[in-house]
């Protein structure tokens, strides 16, 4: 399966934000480049924000171009099978945690946003990623640093998007 077919199946799937979620398909059916950085009409991008539920904290970058804390996350690439896979190797690259696995049950949320031009849009398709206990992370070359937030901390350093992001997310692991 290409991850054209696993992005329409994902979206198919995805049973809230229902406006929004036709938003995406739409685009993908006009623009069958459509996940790719390279489709200035806008792209699919995956990302995960990094829970630690046991601890009661989220992981956060400070991303290097927009300077502001957010779940990690980027563009799709050619050897990615699918948006999960993205979202999970995003969050690996970006946190420097190894033994992350996607929380169950497909995207957490979906968030479109205006990006700079060239390109007008991001279809962002937002996962969770669980962090195994004691998890080390380290800063990437996307990033400014990476830091670990409890609940209370993220809507004092993060947007409404990241902060909506956590609150689905403790919703879905009934926290």
């Amino acid at each position: 399966m290409s991850l054209y077919d696993d992005a329409v199946l994902v979206l198919k799937g995805y049973e809230d934000q229902t406006v929004l979620r036709q938003a995406y398909l739409d685009h993908l059916a006009r623009h069958p480049d459509g996940l790719w950085k390279a489709c200035h009409a806008g792209h699919l991008t995956a990302s995960a924000l990094v829970i630690d539920p046991e601890g009661g904290r989220v992981l956060l970058t400070l991303h290097k171009k927009l300077r502001m804390w957010l779940q990690t996350g980027g563009h799709c690439e050619q050897g990615d099978a699918s948006l999960a896979g993205a979202a999970l190797r995003e969050a690996t690259e970006e946190s420097g945690v190894l033994g992350l696995s996607v929380l169950p049950g497909g995207p957490v949320r979906l968030d479109r946003h205006p990006i700079p031009p060239p390109c007008h849009c991001h279809f962002d398709v937002q996962y969770a990623v669980l962090a195994p206990p004691g998890a080390a992370h380290a800063i990437s070359d996307e990033s400014l640093d990476v830091r670990w937030f409890g609940y209370d901390e993220v809507p004092k350093v993060a947007d409404a998007s990241v902060v909506r992001l956590l609150e689905a997310t403790r919703a879905r692991l009934a926290l």
